[in-house]
């Protein structure tokens, strides 16, 4: 019996040695810095069906509200458990919805160094070029928001799962555990018109870390020991599982607002089977990994690779991109989820008679305070009259030539 075990012992722990030909290659230093592969939960997010109108929002914060330190084996640390850069994570999300067509974000986390910049630009204008008021066209009002997103990562709650498996016998082993942490984040939208909070949404994230070993120790002969180790450990990224997390609820935040009517789809029978997949599962009827598959399928994304040297030839030439959406004026208000009316810049007009005056006394006392004879004074004011009687000419020929812009959305 002692020597069939001595023959068979190698056959028996072969299942749990098996695990050690799926182990990766050991893993080598990375020499090129990478970008992150989409998620499936981007993918979806970029895949929105586009808004019949964009939403302003601006974003003041979005913390850390778990209070968790990293877990050390050797006592408390400073360390967060979960990365601190939630805000600009929830930023990133919001510009991809829709392939960024849904949202129109404002800054207004570091409002006070945009404020600075602004107060410079005003003070350089007016100490080199003598303005006594801000000119619009050089400095334009700041965007406004009609909703304002709040909220912040509420839990991250660590061994939710674990467990694992292991055999051993006369020396030869091998053993696998797993642990599974769960990060969630809560988000909702306020109405700055009224204050009231029009919808919230929550979502979470598995972060999941998993541990193969396999170790020999027996003696080979009489006086001669085997020893042998081998393993192999992964730990999902915490900040990739954050990121998805906050992608999900921008989803269901959009998904939420569409559902209420609180804004709508450009196309709602088009985007009526996304909607509906999102309620299904909101209501725990179908699972998330169905519903991300649904989608890949509805979008036409396939699996494969594109070669280094599979360039396409580059996309035909656009047209010059809009002007940036500026404020509405303050007597004509915006709903609390309008989009942001368009500020066009302000047209120029011919001079009055009055303005001509103050113009050319202004340009008088300016020249012969540097010392110009009255002589040539006289000849640059003519040229000056010249040109202030053919500026509504020449606008008028400006605007003919200048292409319509864009329409604007409503």
């Amino acid at each position: 019996m002692r020597t069939f075990l001595r023959y068979a012992a190698p056959f028996l722990v072969l299942p749990f040695l098996g695990a050690c030909a799926y182990l990766p290659q050991t893993p080598v230093m990375s020499t090129s810095p990478v970008y992150l592969k989409p998620t499936p939960t981007q993918d979806m997010l970029g895949d929105l069906p586009p808004p019949d109108h964009p939403v302003a929002v601006a974003v003041y914060g979005f913390a850390d509200e778990t209070g968790q330190f990293k877990p050390s084996a050797v006592g408390q640390t400073l360390s967060r458990a979960i990365s601190q850069g939630a805000s600009a994570m929830l930023l990133r999300s919001l510009q991809e919805a829709g392939n960024r067509q849904w949202f129109t974000i404002v800054e207004r986390e570091q409002l006070r160094d945009l404020l600075n910049e602004r107060q410079i630009i005003r003070d350089m204008r007016s100490q080199y070029l003598g303005e006594k008021t801000v000119n619009p066209s050089a400095l334009p009002p700041l965007l406004f928001a009609g909703v304002l997103l709040e909220g912040g990562v509420v839990g991250y709650d660590t061994n939710t799962v674990t467990g694992g498996v292991g055999a051993s016998m006369l020396g030869i082993g091998a053993d696998a555990k797993y642990q599974q942490d769960t990060v969630t984040v809560y988000l909702r939208a306020v109405s700055v018109k009224t204050g009231e909070v029009l919808t919230t949404v929550t979502a979470s994230k598995t972060i999941t870390s998993y541990a193969v070993d396999t170790n020999v120790f027996k003696y080979v002969g009489a006086t001669t020991l085997l020893e042998s180790e081998n393993g192999y450990t992964t730990n999902e990224p915490a900040m990739l599982a954050l990121q998805q997390a906050i992608d999900k609820a921008v989803y269901g935040l959009v998904m939420e607002g569409a559902d209420l009517k609180l804004w709508d789809f450009a196309d709602s029978k088009a985007a009526w089977p996304a909607l509906w997949r999102y309620k299904q599962e909101r209501d725990g009827i179908i699972s998330a990994e169905a519903v991300a598959a649904a989608e890949a399928r509805g979008h036409g994304r396939k699996p494969g690779s594109v070669k280094p040297t599979d360039v396409p030839p580059p996309p035909a030439p656009t047209t010059a991109p809009a002007p940036v959406a500026m404020a509405a004026p303050v007597q004509n208000p915006a709903p609390a989820i309008a989009p942001l009316a368009m500020n066009v810049a302000p047209t120029a007009t011919a001079p009055t008679a009055d303005a001509k005056t103050a113009s050319s006394d202004g340009a008088v006392t300016g020249l012969l305070a540097q010392g110009t004879s009255p002589g040539d004074v006289e000849n640059r004011l003519g040229n000056m009259s010249n040109l202030i009687n053919h500026l509504p000419s020449v606008q008028a020929a400006g605007d003919a030539s200048r292409p319509a812009p864009p329409s604007a959305n409503p």
